[in-house]
């Protein structure tokens, strides 16, 4: 029986290098371990602080954890604000947000990689460039346009970009569309396969890990973006989990507690999400930075 076309397994970074034994594994895993702390130490802090009543956040020397703690910081954090609503508006523009990221770049990145059109690298090199603009250079741009649109105080200036591709994204779904065998794809055509019929049922099942570190980084980006929110809405009912959390500050004092403890489970989704899908994003990360 002889088997079909397989995909190319990524090499790993410590395929070149023995594993460490006796005591230089031991200094191996004392430093990872060390390493593990310093960045598990900030998150303790504020899972400590949230638990404080605020003398004991400011205090010195440092509480590193509170004397009684205070679970109805959560409470009272949770119910100061509408954070149901937030957390809905946050929903619908991150999940339209993947949407649109995932299709549009994954055209986009699958005729970089196989259409050889006259031009195409000149034009991919433009595309990357525009990952140079930092958003500031562009911001005033897109609020005249969409406030000349009627956008402004709606979700569109936050989820109609996205249907319009993302560099980063074009390139890394490019670099694993590179990963695949071109023989299924030419088998396809022989069989009378159109290119989107071959991208839909050929290509696509073959790139979940590239697909799922897309995802990921596009629910992340709008899930904790701030700066979009704050432009283009206005009104309260219309507020983003990130908006939210900004009302903790006051002109002349912040709710550290109360803050701290709404980020807490503002993070939490993300970190989920990444726990979940972490297989799929590390194998995506991987075949997507290696071409063979």
């Amino acid at each position: 029986m002889i088997a079909g076309p397989q995909r190319p397994r990524a090499r790993a970074a410590g395929d070149d290098y023995p594993p460490p034994r006796g005591l230089g594994r031991a200094a191996h895993y004392a430093a990872l371990w060390l390493l593990g702390a310093l960045f598990v130490l900030p998150l303790f802090w504020m899972v400590s602080s949230s638990l404080k009543p605020d003398y004991e956040i400011f205090a010195n020397p440092p509480v590193w954890w509170p004397s009684s703690p205070r679970w109805a910081n959560y409470v009272e954090a949770l119910t100061a604000q509408p954070f149901g609503r937030y957390t809905l508006n946050t929903l619908i523009i991150a999940l339209a947000s993947v949407a649109g990221h995932v299709l549009s770049c994954t055209v986009v990145a699958y005729g970089f990689a196989r259409l050889h059109a006259p031009g195409r690298e000149p034009l991919f090199l433009l595309v990357l460039a525009t990952l140079m603009l930092p958003y500031p250079v562009t911001m005033v741009p897109l609020y005249i346009l969409f406030a000349r649109l009627g956008w402004v105080n709606t979700f569109l200036p936050l989820i109609v970009p996205t249907f319009f591709g993302n560099a980063l994204y074009i390139f890394l779904l490019r670099q694993f569309f590179l990963q695949l065998p071109s023989e299924v794809e030419d088998a396809a055509q022989i069989d009378g396969a159109s290119l989107p019929q071959i991208l839909w049922y050929i290509i696509l099942p073959m790139a979940t890990p590239a697909l799922a570190t897309v995802m990921i980084f596009s629910f992340q980006a709008a899930w904790n973006d701030f700066l979009g929110p704050l432009i283009f809405l206005q009104d309260q009912s219309k507020y983003t989990l990130m908006l939210g959390l900004s009302l903790f500050r006051g002109s002349y004092q912040i709710e550290w507690a109360h803050l701290l403890a709404a980020s807490l489970v503002v993070m939490l989704p993300v970190i989920v999400l990444f726990f979940a899908a972490q297989r799929a994003f590390i194998e995506g990360i991987n075949l997507a930075g290696v071409r063979n």
